[in-house]
C-alpha cells in the first residue's frame, strides 16, 4: 500500500488566510513550511487510487502528485472514489472539484450522506457517481486490493446542518483500518478524535501505521475553555497533551509507527524547533510535511 500525505493542516490550511498570529506570520515569510488541508491518496496497485477526504485544496493536491495525473485518455483518471470520514467542510468541499468526473464512488456513514443530499444531487447531474454506506457490516473492498472497515468515533456535528438534521449520532465522525492484501499492511486514518476509547486504543495496538488527530496541541490553544478528564476535548478534537490527551495514548504502542495530521494554524507542532515537537519526537511520533509518500 502506497499513502501519499497531500495536505496535514486543518480547516483553513497554514497559513491561515485571516490569522496573524506569529506562527502563520512565520509561514508568510517563508520561515516555516505552509500546509494544505488535510487529505491523503493511497492505492493498493498503483493505479487505483482512494482519496480519504476532499478537501478545498484538492485541486492543487493532485496536480502536485504525478501519480494522481489524469491519463491515458483525455478524460482518463487513476483517482477511483473517496472515503469521508465526516462531513465537515474541510473535508468535502473538495467533492465539488472532482465533478464531471464519471463512476467515482464515495464512501461515507449514514448521517454525512443524508446531511451531504443537496450536494450528492448536484454533483450527480454533472455525471453519474455511486454513494455507499462506509459503515455497512463486513466493511468493503476497494479496486487495488484495499480491505477496509469504518469506525465510530463520535457525535461532532457540523455547524452549518440546521438543526431538524443535527441528530445525536455516535456516527457522524469515523475513522478507517485499511488492509493491504497483498502485504498485510495495516493503516488506521483517524484525523477526528473527540475523545480516546478501548476500541481506538485496540486498533492503534493492530496497525503498522496510524494518521491521527493532531489539531490542537494544548486545549487552552484557541482560548477556550474546557475541563479537564478523559472525555473532554476542544471543538470535537482531542488535544495532543496532558493527561488524558492523545500523546499518552499513542505512547503505549510503541510498535507502532504514529503520524499527527489535521494541525491547526495554531499549534506549536506546526513548527520543526518547538518545544511541542520535540515532546512528540521525544516519543517516536511523527509530524510530517506535505508530499510526503511512504508503503506499508
Amino acid at each position: 500500500m502506497r499513502v501519499v500525505l497531500l495536505g496535514t493542516a486543518a480547516g483553513g490550511g497554514f497559513p491561515q488566510w485571516n490569522c496573524a498570529c506569529a506562527l502563520c506570520a512565520a509561514a508568510r515569510d517563508g520561515k516555516l513550511p505552509s500546509r494544505d488541508q488535510e487529505c491523503v491518496a493511497l492505492t493498493g496497485n498503483g493505479r487505483d487510487w482512494w482519496l480519504l477526504n476532499a478537501s478545498p485544496d484538492i485541486r492543487a493536491q493532485l496536480a502536485a502528485t504525478a501519480a494522481l495525473w489524469p491519463g491515458p485518455g483525455p478524460r482518463d483518471t487513476p483517482v477511483r472514489g473517496v472515503l469521508l470520514t465526516d462531513a465537515e467542510p474541510d473535508h468535502v468541499t473538495g467533492l465539488s472539484v472532482l465533478r464531471g468526473a464519471p463512476d467515482l464512488k464515495v464512501y461515507a456513514a449514514p448521517p454525512v450522506r443524508t446531511v451531504l443530499a443537496p450536494a450528492r444531487a448536484a454533483l450527480g447531474r454533472r455525471a453519474p457517481w455511486e454513494w455507499a454506506d462506509s459503515l455497512a457490516d463486513g466493511g468493503f473492498v476497494l479496486a487495488g486490493g484495499l480491505v477496509v472497515t469504518a469506525h465510530p468515533m463520535g457525535a461532532k456535528v457540523p455547524t452549518y446542518v440546521p438543526p431538524g438534521l443535527a441528530v445525536a449520532d455516535e456516527n457522524w465522525v469515523t475513522a478507517y483500518r485499511i488492509e493491504d492484501l497483498a502485504t498485510g499492511g495495516v493503516l488506521l486514518y483517524a484525523p477526528c478524535v473527540g475523545a480516546w476509547s478501548d476500541p481506538l486504543d485496540e486498533l492503534c495496538a493492530e496497525a503498522d501505521c496510524v494518521l491521527v488527530d493532531g489539531t490542537f496541541f494544548s486545549a487552552g490553544e484557541m482560548g477556550t475553555k474546557v475541563r479537564s478528564g478523559p472525555r473532554q476535548a476542544t471543538m470535537g478534537h482531542l488535544p495532543v497533551s496532558g493527561r488524558h490527551g492523545s500523546l499518552a495514548a499513542l505512547a503505549r504502542h510503541p510498535r507502532t509507527r504514529r503520524i499527527y495530521t489535521h494541525l491547526n494554524n495554531t499549534n506549536p507542532l506546526v513548527d520543526p524547533a518547538s518545544r511541542a515537537r520535540a515532546q512528540v519526537a521525544a516519543e517516536g511520533i511523527e509530524v510530517l510535511p506535505d508530499g510526503i509518500e511512504f508503503a506499508l
